[in-house]
């Protein structure tokens, strides 16, 4: 192991992952808004817009991320006639494909939900907004946070396939570097402790978040 080499890589990986932290956490909060809207449309079964909703989750959870990023970033620009830098389409692809998998989170959540806590709160005089947003959805969001843990942990993983459409994160500086200096071992290294830095934290604070809503619904 090349240790010097590593120290001298450090601020190439460190400028790698902010990049891949913004790109993905952008996304992540995209898929978030995308996964609530299409979770609400099919809950509800809108028509028309549930057999769209349909479609699209069965696309982009049965497609690679790579692929997607691939028709949107050189296929697209030829249908559309302009196309979107790098960086937006990382943001982009990361939201949808995203959106799928946080959409079907969000359906079971409000699913496992007792219809009598809706009916009962209908007698009571409040009207459907009131009910969705006081007694559905908080509890339909506890049910699903450790389906949202693993979907985040999913997708900030997924960002690993970025450098194929030239986006300078974490997966790019370390072919990079191993292209140029062939220091294979010093480099995989780097990139696992990088990724670990980014992913570790949201698992711990996951499945602490995790245990209180159960505590706090069950107490125990």
């Amino acid at each position: 192991m090349d240790f010097a080499s590593m120290a001298d890589y450090l601020p190439l990986f460190e400028q790698a992952m902010w990049l891949t932290l913004r790109i993905g956490w952008i996304g992540i909060l995209g898929s978030l808004v995308i996964g609530l809207v299409v979770a609400m449309i099919t809950h509800f079964k809108v028509p028309v817009l549930y057999q769209i909703s349909l479609f699209y989750i069965e696309l982009y959870r049965n497609t690679p991320l790579l692929i997607q990023l691939f028709f949107m970033y050189f296929a697209l620009p030829r249908v559309l006639g302009f196309g979107i830098n790098a960086e937006m389409c990382g943001m982009l692809g990361l939201a949808l494909l995203g959106g799928a998998y946080m959409a079907e989170s969000f359906r079971s959540g409000l699913e496992a939900v007792e219809p009598i806590q809706t009916e009962s709160a209908l007698s009571l005089g409040m009207t459907k907004s009131q009910v969705m947003r006081y007694i559905v959805l908080p509890q339909a969001v506890a049910l699903s946070v450790q389906s949202f843990v693993a979907n985040v942990i999913f997708l900030l993983k997924e960002t690993s396939v970025f450098s194929a459409i030239s986006l300078m994160d974490l997966m790019f500086v370390a072919k990079d570097l191993i292209g140029l200096y062939y220091n294979t071992t010093e480099c995989l290294v780097l990139l696992v402790i990088f990724y670990l830095i980014i992913i570790l934290p949201v698992s711990i604070v996951g499945t602490v978040v995790e245990r209180k809503l159960r505590y706090g619904a069950f107490g125990a």
